[in-house]
């Protein structure tokens, strides 16, 4: 047993030094620290000023500074809001490492403060925007955080004011909670397909939560709050720690949107394509060398854009590629004949957790 601990214990320091270094290479950031590579010459680094007043009077805050532990999908959401005779002018996005197209979605929430005092803009709720909610989030914070130091009352938020209670994510959080408690104590066909249903309809389509390599590499540049980011953190827990305790795969088989999806469709009909022992062996061989390759890839630091196409973001379908939403009905399509073909075949998130796993469950 403690053989087994210390395997899994190591295949973890493994799997975090793997996304260590592809946020490096993709970012040059770790746990929210600029690490640029080495060059001959000094470059001097510049931190953006918090505040600052064009020649016109207008006032410019950037949140850069000011949101060091706020992140979207895949990183930091710096703004910059441009403030004249005490209203919003108009807020601006800086370069950020968000997927073009979910930032696309995200970027329309930027005009809702326009034209409103700094008490009028301090009082409004402003929704995130469907189909692209960690980039939202981001933003509505970001714009929180500047107008709170442009009224002179910037402060570390409470304990209260960092968690998100909105109906919306609290009840993801209950589905997320069910699925990672429930099964440990108890097992029942019929509460099985139910908690496959709302794994599929509240993190999945509802929600956009899930564990992908591009959050795991951002979590590793930007850092993670726990308090911030609850139903991924207990996500997370799921896949990286449960193994401890003998739970191997608990995320994948109880939680995943992904894999909910693909059983669901497997109850479509009995009737499912024979595949021989041989062919099942050949075809997670070439998951497992898919992976390797990808991991080889990220190591170099080369081809990050993989990450975009896990067809994960397919439930995000109001911002996906049309590449991602057609991988994803193809998986979802074929599930009604071989079973979580996506999820025994090609994942390459689902083979990180698998390389956590001891004996023969490894990578």
């Amino acid at each position: 047993m403690m053989k087994d601990k210390l395997m899994i214990a190591v295949r973890l320091v493994a799997c975090a030094l793997i996304i260590f270094v592809a946020a490096y290479h993709r970012d040059h950031r770790i746990l929210g620290h600029e690490i640029k590579p080495a060059t001959h010459a000094k470059v001097k680094k510049i931190v953006p000023d918090t505040l600052r007043t064009l020649s016109d009077g207008t006032v410019v805050i950037n949140t850069a500074p000011l949101a060091k532990d706020v992140v979207g999908y895949a990183g930091h959401v710096p703004l910059e809001i441009y403030l004249r005779e005490g209203r919003v002018v108009r807020v601006v996005a800086l370069k950020n490492a968000e997927t073009p197209d979910f930032f696309d979605e995200a970027r329309q929430l930027l005009v809702r403060w326009n034209g409103k005092t700094l008490a009028e803009a301090a009082r409004m709720h402003v929704d995130a925007v469907s189909g692209a909610t960690f980039s939202s989030h981001a933003i509505i914070i970001n714009v929180q955080r500047g107008l709170q130091y442009a009224t002179k009352q910037a402060k570390r938020p409470s304990l209260w004011q960092r968690i998100d209670l909105s109906p919306k994510t609290a009840l993801c959080l209950i589905v997320v909670l069910m699925g990672a408690i429930i099964p440990l104590f108890y097992r029942h066909k019929r509460y099985r397909t139910l908690q496959l249903i709302l794994n599929v309809a509240v993190p999945g389509f509802w929600c956009g939560t899930f564990i992908s390599y591009a959050q795991l590499t951002g979590y590793i540049a930007n850092g993670i709050n726990p308090l911030t980011v609850l139903v991924s953190f207990i996500m997370l827990t799921t896949a990286f720690i449960y193994p401890f305790f003998g739970k191997k795969n608990h995320y994948c088989n109880h939680i995943c949107p992904c894999g909910s999806l693909q059983e669901l469709a497997g109850k479509a009909t009995r009737r499912k394509i024979r595949m021989s022992t041989h062919l099942v062996k050949c075809l997670d061989m070439l998951r497992r060398g898919l992976w390797v390759t990808l991991m080889m890839l990220m190591l170099i630091g080369t081809g990050m854009e993989w990450m975009d196409y896990e067809i994960f973001s397919a439930f995000i379908f109001q911002s996906a590629s049309w590449t991602v939403i057609v991988l994803g009905i193809v998986f979802a399509v074929l599930s009604i004949w071989v079973p979580r073909p996506y999820c025994r075949f090609v994942c390459p998130t689902g083979s990180l957790f698998k390389m956590v796993q001891s004996g023969k469950q490894s990578v």
